[in-house]
């Protein structure tokens, strides 16, 4: 059987706390700035962590048990 292959999408975008959540950026703050607040672009600037539901995928896609 071959190896498992990581997905590169979820490399790029996930780290691992030292605690073993799985932390995560927040959306919308690449472009398209100038409508939005500065309230809501400073908050989306702090880091976040994934959902309990979702780990389980991301795990999968990391290939980390």
């Amino acid at each position: 059987m071959p190896k498992m292959k990581t997905t590169s999408s979820a490399k790029k975008r996930f780290k691992f706390t030292g605690s073993g959540k799985i932390k995560r950026k927040h959306a919308f703050k690449s472009h398209i700035l100038t409508k939005k607040g500065t309230k809501q672009k400073r908050n989306l600037t702090h880091s976040g962590l994934v959902h309990k539901a979702d780990e389980a995928n991301i795990k999968l896609q990391l290939c980390v048990k």
